[in-house]
């Protein structure tokens, strides 16, 4: 199928990987931003056919991963509520927060659904008018146009029992407070193609003028990750620090204007949490004062609830690509996919997951 075998054509993916060899001469560093990409990355061993040189960092672009306790238990608050529907994708549902899940919450009674679209929750709403139905709206700016869109219809619509809660982050101000950091390490960066179909590149040029490290966009199948770790080491080895694009057959330079005129009127940019992590400034997203009456922390009150991290649980570390998940003491022990402490652990693009998947066996104990 096209872009699948294509794109894993091992004999293309060798040329690859041999060029990657001829052109490293020194040690570099670099982040893939995306959690799509670290799977594809463990899955394909991608990382061990590298020289030894180059080390891939995972970063925090797993939208389940960095989606803060404290909204977590905002969620399985306002899921408990009498009356409510509470609608999200299935890899919400495991995700711990600090006393429950939200499969907890319906084994207990809650009416917790797992939808495919947030239109489908609308929907729901429309077909419910005597109850509360709210869609748990997680993801960078990839998800955000679909969520920003049922909002909009929903106030078209008049449909008044229906609301949004928005934990939408971006990804370049991620990508900033990781270079300003005292800790970091990061030399270069594989941008995430599927934000980037959203956003375009415009906002990358500037990251890398001002922090003096090359961007590549890419993608997510093998050839696509090799090819921009290859165009990234040749940036590094030459000294330049550029944005290139290689995923044009994805990514236009401007990306879809429409939806991020939806994203403008919809949504006003804010500060926000980052599980792990902490506040970066100006990271997120909230709903606009136009569209205010549909912000379902406003209308369950629950923006005061804040709670700790576990002291067990290193997520946070490995989101900020400080240590691998097998560095932490918990990972495949008190730690699994089935009984996770954190987001990194139960999400499908999670670093911890993907190390657990393709990795224990040779990393346990180890």
């Amino acid at each position: 199928m096209k872009y699948l075998d294509e794109f894993s054509n091992p004999d293309l993916a060798k040329k690859l990987v041999d060029q990657i060899h001829e052109v490293t001469t020194q040690p570099w560093a670099m982040m893939e931003v995306c959690g799509g990409q670290t799977h594809s990355i463990i899955r394909h061993g991608i990382d061990q056919l590298l020289p030894d040189e180059i080390e891939m960092i995972h970063g925090p672009g797993c939208p389940v991963c960095v989606t803060p306790l404290e909204m977590i238990d905002r969620a399985l608050a306002v899921a408990s509520e009498p009356g409510v529907i509470f609608c999200s994708f299935g890899d919400m549902l495991r995700v711990p927060g600090s006393s429950a899940d939200l499969f907890r919450i319906k084994s207990a009674g809650g009416d917790v659904r797992v939808v495919y679209s947030p239109l489908d929750a609308l929907n729901l709403a429309r077909e419910n008018p005597d109850r509360q139905v709210v869609f748990f709206g997680i993801g960078f700016e990839t998800t955000a146009p679909a969520n920003a869109m049922t909002v909009y219809q929903a106030q078209r619509l008049g449909i008044k029992n229906f609301s949004l809660l928005v934990s939408h982050v971006l990804v370049p101000p991620a990508m900033s407070a990781i270079m300003e950091s005292p800790t970091c390490r990061v030399q270069g960066f594989l941008a995430a193609g599927h934000v980037c179909c959203v956003m375009g590149t415009h906002e990358y040029p500037p990251l890398a003028d001002k922090y003096q490290v090359p961007i590549v966009v890419t993608g997510f199948e093998p050839l696509d990750i090799l090819e921009g770790i290859r165009k990234t080491v040749i940036q590094l080895e030459e000294g330049r620090h550029e944005m290139e694009n290689a995923y044009p057959r994805a990514v236009p330079a401007d990306g879809n204007k429409p939806a991020q005129e939806m994203l403008n009127d919809v949504f006003e940019v804010t500060d926000r949490s980052w599980r792990g992590i902490g506040v970066i400034p100006q990271s997120g997203w909230k709903l606009s004062h136009k569209y205010r009456e549909f912000d379902a922390e406003e209308r369950f009150q629950v923006t005061g609830i804040h709670t700790a991290e576990s002291a067990l649980c290193r997520s946070g570390e490995v989101l900020q690509g400080l240590i691998k998940p097998h560095e932490c003491a918990a990972f495949g022990k008190e730690c699994t996919p089935r009984n996770p402490l954190g987001a990194t652990m139960v999400s499908s693009e999670g670093a911890c997951a993907a190390y657990y998947l393709y990795r224990r066996l040779e990393l346990v104990g180890s």
